[in-house]
């Protein structure tokens, strides 16, 4: 039986890579999708078939999610599409590398934008429905690189303030019978991590435990576990994806 039938989510950034791997493990468990994307639609519209050639039902929605107004749009085009919302996505990400004395205003702000800001504005528009119907799920996609990387100190700023917002959230709302986690993957073949070299995967690779790369369907898996019944006990949580590299 399908884990999330009859629901509805929206996944941020999910034109491709894991944020389609997202979407198209939600719907294969039975809830209408959203397809975020903010620049290219054929390459959304290419998730949005794949899904509804599964049975499954979906649409695609272009917003800055960065600007709060267009963050709310597509959140709002949930209840337009398929008349409510139970599942927010948070999986934007972007990075600009460089050590913090050379690093270009422009470049900071953009990378806490895309990672921080976005889903900032995502929660707030989401937890309005959610409030309302006292029942939501909110998930957001951090990363293990939070104690501290060379050369990405915005990334890093983002991804760890994507932790404490999502603890500060799930205190916040907990009440309303709403959860909020987050997940961290580990050294995912997809998105930015897929365009590692193959001496920068072998080096990765003494790091994780169970001897290889992640998958996007490892994470999404995980998607789909926290935004089921099965895991209505868990709020504030950050669950990590990594092949048991945090032990490292």
């Amino acid at each position: 039986m399908a884990r999330l039938r009859d629901q509805v989510a929206v996944v941020t950034d999910a034109s491709g890579g894991l944020g389609s791997r997202i979407a198209v493990a939600l719907a294969r468990e039975g809830s209408a999708v959203i397809v975020h994307y903010p620049r290219h639609a054929e390459a959304a519209e290419a998730v949005v078939r794949t899904i509804e050639q599964a049975g499954g039902r979906a649409t695609a929605a272009r917003g800055d999610l960065s600007q709060p107004d267009e963050a709310a749009a597509v959140i709002a085009a949930a209840g337009t599409a398929f008349g409510r919302l139970d599942i927010l996505v948070n999986n934007g990400g972007a990075t600009h590398h460089g050590p913090v004395l050379r690093m270009k205003d422009e470049d900071w702000r953009a990378v806490i934008a895309t990672n921080l800001t976005s889903s900032f504005y995502c929660i707030r528009a989401a937890l309005r429905e959610f409030l309302r119907q006292r029942r939501g799920r909110i998930i957001n996609i951090a990363s293990p690189a939070q104690p501290g990387t060379v050369g990405q100190g915005n990334y890093v700023a983002a991804k760890a303030g994507i932790i404490g917002l999502t603890r500060a959230v799930a205190r916040e709302v907990a009440s309303r019978g709403i959860t909020v986690n987050a997940i961290a993957p580990g050294f995912v073949a997809a998105g930015m991590t897929a365009e590692m070299t193959a001496e920068m995967t072998t080096r990765y690779l003494d790091r994780i435990p169970l001897g290889r790369l992640g998958t996007a369907d490892d994470v999404a898996a995980a998607v789909v576990f926290l935004a089921g019944a099965d895991a209505g006990y868990l709020t504030g949580q950050v669950l990590n994806v990594d092949g048991g590299m945090i032990m490292h």
